[in-house]
């Protein structure tokens, strides 16, 4: 595991947009494993800036060998809901990267049955080759994608209901009010998650420092499902100081 303390979260969002960037202009081209939420939104801001400033030949290059996958969608909410994760990829990076739309791939929201869907994205990513770099952040109560506890590491993509603490946490987005947050989500599950080549895991502000601390530092546990990305090879993890204000000083 390699821990990188960064001065605040603006720094974390540029070092992790240039390995973002790193990712695709590498041999390797498995796809990506995005995420969303509010840690994501000045990664992608910086992504865009990064992308912004190199040459079309980079850029075209970039666009042509893209693919990512992303870790979850509501159930309920479509790209033309602007609360649904496919619209916050739209914003966020499909739009200003000039991406068709197959190229960022999620469970779709509005299918049918929501665990045949599961099942459906679960075999789509499998046959893309697996993720190569997959980007995390951290729920409030472990969580990593919507895997909420408890959850082992066998857990495979699939339909969930989500708790209490998550649609409290995520209910910004729906005018502060948690009971309007959907109810239901298709995620990929610790499975897929830790099948991925390389994971980095992004953290920052104060509210995370006690959480963090738990999954990197206690023994893995169900209980707290981001914990189970300690046996991975290849994990890294970049995060502000405030988030790191629990963790033992680098020595």
């Amino acid at each position: 595991m390699q821990v990188t303390v960064l001065a605040d979260a603006e720094v974390v969002a540029e070092a992790v947009a240039e390995r973002l960037l790193q990712e695709r202009r590498g041999s390797d081209q498995r796809p990506l494993g995005l995420a969303t939420g509010r840690t994501m939104v000045p990664v992608y801001a910086a992504l865009r800036r990064r992308f912004d400033r190199l040459s079309r030949p980079e850029q075209q290059a970039i666009r042509q060998g893209w693919r990512s996958f992303n870790l979850d969608e509501y159930v309920g909410l479509g790209p033309s809901d602007p609360r649904s994760f496919a619209a916050f990829m739209a914003e966020q990076l499909q739009g200003p990267l000039g991406l068709a739309l197959a190229q960022v791939q999620l469970p779709d929201g509005l299918a049918v049955d929501s665990q045949q869907e599961a099942g459906r994205y679960r075999a789509a990513l499998k046959a893309a080759g697996g993720i190569g770099l997959q980007l995390l952040g951290l729920g409030s109560n472990g969580h990593v994608g919507f895997n909420e506890p408890p959850c082992g590491p066998e857990a495979p993509c699939r339909c969930l209901a989500l708790s209490a603490a998550t649609r409290a946490q995520n209910a910004a987005a729906f005018g502060g009010d948690a009971a309007a947050v959907p109810a239901r989500a298709i995620t990929l599950g610790l499975a897929e998650i830790l099948a991925a080549e390389r994971i980095l895991l992004v953290v920052t502000g104060a509210a995370k420092a006690s959480i963090l601390r738990r999954a990197l530092l206690e023994p893995a546990c169900p209980e707290v499902p981001a914990s189970s990305l300690q046996h991975h090879p290849r994990l890294e993890v970049l995060v502000d100081g405030e988030a790191a204000a629990a963790l033992p000083p680098a020595r």
